[in-house]
């Protein structure tokens, strides 16, 4: 008890208990961004971003640091509106629903999305209840259940074998590489629409960066896949949809087919060229 008091402390309502039905695959889901705008502390981050993102696909946001992709995907994820000083205008839906509407409870929210950092950050607790805890939260607490899921899981993200006997072992005994995945198998327990992450295999050795991948290609048959990289050869390699961000505006969006062999914007021909980056 003491430990889930901890975690709810360290990460607020994310994982606070909703009431609202599962998705049962209401209609085809997607995801569509119209005319956000985001500012923090006076600074206007975001300027007027539409886009749509395909369901079943990877797509790749690409751009120069500091172009906004990161601030794109956590207000997609309703994370940040925790920062101090922000404003929000705009509309983003997932499935036909707006997830800034007024009406909209958040923990409902995220539980469409399956959030991946840039570092690991597996839960104060063991490698079980790690992928376990969001299930219990929103209401599973049969025991059999929640071991069909912790191995689906587990091995959904590649991490079944590594780990199989040694489930109550501390989540921080993992290796980074190995954390990551873990990670990755706690946000798929929820049954997310999709998958967002934001440098996701950054911190990671190039082998655990390749597998990382790997399975992101292997998940886009269930689910949409999007993430933040400013590593071109990774977008290269699994990107199936492209957006290009500069100065906090998406300046093309596209097949990846498309984008990178046949750009139509000067801006987006000079990054990808390395004129900058």
């Amino acid at each position: 008890m003491q430990t889930i008091k901890k975690v709810r402390r360290l990460f607020g309502n994310a994982f606070a208990k909703s009431n609202l039905p599962e998705r049962e695959g209401a209609g085809t889901p997607g995801l569509n961004v119209k005319k956000l705008n985001v500012s923090i502390g006076g600074n206007h981050i975001l300027k007027d971003v539409s886009v749509e993102i395909p369901h079943k696909k990877i797509t790749c946001i690409i751009g120069p640091s500091g172009c906004g992709k990161s601030t794109l995907l956590k207000t997609i994820n309703r994370l940040i509106g925790s920062v101090d000083k922000v404003s929000i205008d705009g509309h983003i839906f997932v499935d036909g629903e707006d997830i800034y509407g007024k009406k909209v409870e958040v923990t409902h929210i995220r539980k469409k999305m399956g959030l991946v950092s840039q570092r690991p950050t597996p839960l104060p607790m063991s490698i079980f209840d790690n992928i376990a805890f969001g299930c219990r939260i929103h209401g599973t607490r049969n025991k059999k259940t929640l071991q069909r899921i912790v191995e689906e899981n587990l091995r959904a993200a590649g991490l079944w074998e590594e780990v199989k006997d040694r489930l109550h072992a501390p989540a921080s005994s993992l290796s980074i590489g190995q954390q990551q995945r873990l990670c990755l198998a706690r946000g798929l327990a929820i049954k997310p629409q999709f998958i967002l992450g934001d440098e996701s295999t950054s911190a990671l050795d190039p082998i655990s960066s390749r597998h990382i991948e790997d399975l992101f290609v292997e998940l886009k048959k269930d689910y949409g896949v999007v993430l933040v990289t400013h590593t071109l050869p990774q977008a290269l390699r699994i990107a199936d949809h492209v957006v290009f961000m500069y100065l906090g505006e998406i300046i093309e969006a596209g097949s990846a087919e498309d984008l990178f062999k046949n750009p139509k914007h000067e801006l987006t021909k000079k990054y990808l060229s390395g004129v900058f980056s």
